[in-house]
């Protein structure tokens, strides 16, 4: 069953943005992952206060949450912890038909 990150991150760098931008999608994609979406969002309802908002697919929850914890991301993680405010969250997805 797929699953999925779901990234809303408000950046207060945009050099270190690019830089976080240009690392973190080898992982991704190592990982087995691909983007659906990226950018800026609009509300329509609700609180919520959208940064950059980013949306991947993972083959599985395993699979999402294997990438989250590899070294190859947690040697970038940093450039964005350090740089914003955010969620990040993981959700599974409905099997396919």
């Amino acid at each position: 069953m797929p699953a999925y990150m779901i990234a809303n991150v408000r950046f207060r760098d945009p050099e270190k943005a690019q830089e976080y931008g240009r690392q973190v999608g080898p992982t991704i994609e190592q990982y087995g992952g691909r983007y659906l979406a990226r950018g800026r969002a609009e509300v329509v309802e609700g609180d919520l206060q959208p940064g950059f908002l980013v949306l991947v697919e993972f083959s599985s929850m395993d699979q999402a949450k294997r990438w989250y914890a590899s070294d190859e991301y947690q040697r970038i993680k940093s450039i964005r912890e350090g740089n914003s405010e955010g969620e990040i969250i993981f959700v599974e997805g409905l099997p396919s038909s």
